[in-house]
């Protein structure tokens, strides 16, 4: 059974911005795009060069999807689930994630 894993307050994630945590071991970024408690978290690990920074990407909208584009060479990972814009073979995880009583949880 899965449980929810309280990771830090929603405002400590700035607006438009990505935050890197540990759930578990693995590194989860996690995204706050808007003023709003809405949060989406997928893997940090960028596929295309094994390299943590996911988090730093940009948040960008397209056809109504919130995507991230990788700053390293600009791959877009859509934040509802993971997916890679360019190349689905190199999707990343993605991870249950909410705002409950001003706290931000993964599910693990």
């Amino acid at each position: 059974m899965s449980q929810w894993n309280t990771i830090c307050k929603i405002d400590d994630i700035i607006p438009a911005t990505g935050v890197c945590a540990l759930l578990n071991g693995e590194q989860v970024a996690i995204f706050r795009p808007r003023r709003d408690e809405q949060v989406f978290a997928i893997s940090n690990i960028d596929p295309f060069f094994e390299a943590s920074v996911l988090s730093r990407g940009l948040i960008a909208e397209h056809n109504g999807e919130l995507w991230v584009a990788s700053p390293l060479k600009k791959q877009r990972f859509r934040l509802r689930d993971g997916l890679c814009m360019e190349d689905e073979s190199r999707s990343v995880a993605h991870f249950d994630a909410r705002v409950k009583d001003g706290v931000v949880q993964l599910k693990a």
